[in-house]
């Protein structure tokens, strides 16, 4: 008989998770006195999302938005269709208009290790986020005007420049605990 091996798997965690679980969650748990671990507030998913108003005349530049918020994302992204028409714009329901990606577990803290510390340090003229773009539910959403700030694109290779918008979705109950939370994971709220 031959035995097999077990190969121990060695899980890679990535440090903002490894930041949560060892110091955020025992300090969010002191400043808002949580009578259990659970209620601790954590972060659910990132929602990533690029409206690409061109996409009716120009399909290569739907393409590239995928492309790029792939790359970006490390995730492949879906195409998104508008829900209603709107004469004005020219569009019709139906008509693919966008992109979008969500995250979630390791990937999720991953591409918020690389926006806190890398991408967000490149805008220009950057004095922080804005602390109040909460929506009364603890969750946190942004504008990017340029996708260029992420490292993964190569600014020789683009069409145009896009902006995109993020989603951070928590589980706190109010925006002063989703605040307090994303403070503790070094998001840069402007005073």
């Amino acid at each position: 008989m031959v035995q097999k091996q077990q190969v121990e798997k060695q899980q890679y965690t990535p440090p903002l998770r490894e930041l949560y679980r060892e110091n955020i969650r025992s300090a969010m748990m002191e400043e808002f006195q949580y009578s259990s671990p659970m209620q601790v507030p954590r972060l659910e998913k990132i929602v990533i999302s690029m409206g690409v108003g061109e996409a009716v005349q120009n399909k290569k530049a739907l393409d590239s938005a995928v492309q790029e918020l792939s790359l970006v994302a490390g995730q492949r992204a879906v195409k998104t269709k508008a829900r209603k028409s709107i004469a004005n714009f020219k569009i019709r329901q139906g008509y693919e208009i966008g992109a979008k990606v969500t995250l979630r577990g390791n990937r999720m803290f991953e591409f918020l290790g690389r926006l806190i510390d890398i991408a967000l340090p490149r805008v220009k003229d950057f004095r922080g986020v804005n602390p109040n773009a909460f929506d009364g539910h603890g969750n946190f959403s942004m504008g990017i005007t340029e996708q260029i700030i992420f490292p993964e694109i190569d600014y020789d290779k683009i069409d145009q420049i896009n902006g995109m918008n993020i989603a951070i979705v928590t589980t706190a109950e109010s925006d002063q605990e989703a605040k307090s939370l994303l403070a503790k994971f070094g998001v840069p709220f402007s005073k």
